[in-house]
């Protein structure tokens, strides 16, 4: 944030007249080497947004404020007003939220693999525990790089569209067995990592495959296109 402010105080000088919400928006882009489409693209709005914010045809709204604030790394009243935070030696300091998000991931990746290894091996249900604690341990690290990490947006966007495909499946395959566990009135290693059948039940092949596969699939690439689509909203 401080390099930023840095070089926007080192475009800004010379000039007589104080820089407006479009000419700071303009400079913070133009410091970070971008394109107005590829600051659409970061914000979720169309290149005419942009263009217009620039131009002060129009002003972003609070919500793109807050994400425009994020994205440079500058206060929301340095983009609304111009006012600079004092200098605060720990923001250089600050590591990148990128890697707790890789480091999160990782250990959420480690935590469906053993669980499923163990239930393989061993068929137990504290298999799925295994998992869902290493699912904890992964989120806290990430949000630890949240809280006190930079380039939040970035990171939290890819945490997301990547780890759905982790945390996702356990949860919702425990939901499945137990669906086919009321149908079977069976209520034998409902907790499980995968699909299992119970019986030789065409529905329960079905519920515990098809069905269960293709919730996953439709919920995860769901998520997946709203985190990474390009939006062209209109403002």
């Amino acid at each position: 944030m401080a390099k930023n402010m840095q070089n926007i105080n080192f475009i800004s000088q010379g000039g007589a007249s104080v820089m407006t919400m479009a000419d700071r928006i303009q400079s913070l882009r133009k410091t970070k080497g971008i394109s107005q489409e590829e600051l659409a693209d970061q914000i979720g709005v169309s290149r005419q947004a942009v263009s217009k914010w620039e131009s002060e045809q129009s002003n972003p709204d609070l919500e793109k404020v807050i994400l425009l604030s994020e994205y440079f790394e500058v206060t929301t009243d340095y983009l609304l007003k111009g006012i600079e935070p004092k200098p605060d030696s720990n923001i250089k300091n600050r590591h990148d939220a990128r890697l707790y998000m890789l480091l999160g991931t990782a250990i959420n990746f480690i935590g469906l693999t053993s669980a499923l290894m163990v239930w393989i091996e061993q068929q137990r249900e504290y298999s799925v525990a295994i998992g869902l604690i290493l699912f904890a341990v992964g989120c806290l690290i990430y949000a630890v790089g949240q809280l006190f990490g930079s380039n939040k947006t970035a990171a939290k966007k890819w945490f997301i569209g990547v780890n759905i495909w982790i945390l996702l499946f356990i949860p919702l395959n425990c939901i499945f067995q137990f669906i086919i566990a009321l149908i079977h009135r069976s209520y034998f290693a409902i907790l499980s990592p995968l699909p299992k059948f119970y019986g030789n039940s065409v529905l329960s092949a079905v519920l515990a495959f098809g069905l269960f596969w293709g919730c996953y699939i439709a919920v995860c690439v769901l998520v997946d296109v709203m985190v990474f689509a390009n939006r062209n909203n209109k403002s």
